[in-house]
């Protein structure tokens, strides 16, 4: 069988593997993203902290694939899929397909809450990150001139959700109010800077092992974050974060990592949606109902009897679920039948700070040091390029041995960058594509 068209919506860590992976074959490829960069995600928090610059972890897809004439990369945002007509439809022209893969992952999951959506810093991208960045270093300059009603407001900075991403983000917060903030403000008083870590459930990193979760929030309360469990909020107004037990805590810093939901595509039936906005597939990462849909990474669910209420929306996940999708379509196009897909899970970790980390593998369960040195390899392993390798290794190490970093920068877009994006957007009609 003669493969023709490919397309495939998300660069992330699906979305780039699988492309990576059939970019020898002579099937056309057509990779489309909003953004012309793939996002290593887990280190996001270390954009928003001012550890690590956004072009260490960011890379560009034209680089990625730039000697692959095979492969072509649009930067546009879906509008629809068009399943009757195996058409994708964008806000930069319609793409055709013979086989369509769906890798557009997650983004926050604010439960309906419109005012959270509104007012609190999302961390899904670099973006993101940059926006987050800006709010935390702006916040210590207007500190500087705020009187004594605003200063509360200014100096509480509020995580909700204790998941990786929340205890390393609170983590990272925690270790700049102790080592950055009192040299490059040192007539600033950073006793009354307060970090919350605010979580629904009854401990911290509530998908790993016990010894993890208590070793986690003891690590944190050491570093002066206070860490509510069972705390569920009810609102924010971009003020007041008030809780459902009737808390309220004044800030103008809320970082929401409490939860995600699927980036699912217009054009997709309602009845493959199910729990967390994900696409139901089977074991071959097929959507149902379709013969030439895949759907995998965080936007997609399979239930196996490994996993009967789906894979965990995690990097090791996607990255495992693209090698076997590339390795099916190669065996497509030779007529051989597909391979099922199966996880075995490697395990889960979290850093909490310098030298704190906590670990659990199918075999065994660490925290600590060594837990620490194994979070940074096994991440250092998994960005993409060389040179961004040796970057973000010595911005470690520089950390690591100064508890300080150069890379304090407030960066806001000016008039003219906000004016280019929409001339950009409003550029062409939409039309035709290959």
């Amino acid at each position: 069988m003669t493969c023709k068209k490919i397309v495939i919506l998300g660069a992330g860590f699906a979305g780039l593997q699988v492309a990576r992976r059939i970019k020898g074959t002579d099937c056309e490829i057509t990779l489309i993203d909003q953004y012309n960069f793939h996002q290593f995600q887990p280190l996001f928090y270390q954009v928003a902290t001012a550890r690590l610059e956004p072009s260490a972890i960011s890379f560009p897809l034209r680089k990625v694939f730039q000697r692959k004439r095979n492969v072509h990369v649009r930067i546009a945002r879906v509008e629809q899929v068009d399943m009757d007509t195996n058409r994708v439809i964008t806000d930069e022209g319609t793409f055709g397909y013979d086989y369509l893969i769906i890798a557009t992952g997650c983004s926050s999951n604010y439960f309906g809450n419109k005012n959270i959506e509104e007012h609190a810093f999302p961390m899904k991208s670099t973006t993101d990150a940059i926006a987050l960045r800006n709010r935390i270093l702006l916040n210590f300059e207007d500190a500087l001139r705020a009187g004594p009603e605003e200063l509360a407001g200014i100096m509480n900075i509020v995580v909700v959700g204790a998941g990786p991403t929340g205890v390393e983000l609170a983590g990272a917060l925690a270790e700049m109010k102790k080592y950055v903030l009192p040299r490059d403000y040192p007539d600033m008083d950073f006793s009354s800077l307060d970090i919350y870590l605010l979580e629904g459930g009854e401990h911290t990193l509530a998908a790993m092992s016990k010894a993890s979760q208590q070793r986690s929030q003891e690590y944190l309360e050491k570093m002066g974050v206070n860490v509510w469990l069972n705390a569920l909020v009810q609102d924010y107004d971009g003020k007041e974060i008030k809780l459902k037990d009737g808390r309220v805590i004044p800030t103008r810093t809320l970082i929401w990592a409490a939860g995600v939901k699927g980036n699912v595509p217009e054009g997709i039936p309602q009845e493959l949606v199910v729990r967390g906005n994900r696409i139901k597939v089977d074991q071959y990462s097929i959507v149902e109902g379709s013969n030439n849909i895949f759907a995998i990474g965080d936007v997609s669910y399979m239930e196996t009897k490994d996993f009967p209420k789906g894979h965990a929306q995690l990097a090791n996940v996607a990255i495992n679920q693209a090698k076997n999708l590339a390795t099916n379509l190669k065996r497509l196009m030779k007529q051989q039948p597909m391979k099922a897909f199966h996880y075995r899970n490697p395990g889960t970790m979290a850093t909490i700070g310098k030298r704190k980390a906590v670990v659990d593998l199918p075999f065994i369960s660490f925290q600590g040091f060594f837990a620490w040195l194994t979070w940074m390899f096994l991440h250092l392993m998994l960005i993409l390029s060389v040179r961004s390798k040796l970057i973000i290794f010595i911005n470690w190490a520089i950390s690591y041995f100064t508890n300080d970093t150069t890379l304090r920068l407030i960066l806001l877009p000016t008039r003219k960058q906000v004016e280019l994006a929409a001339e950009h957007h409003a550029l062409e009609e939409p039309q035709e594509s290959r």
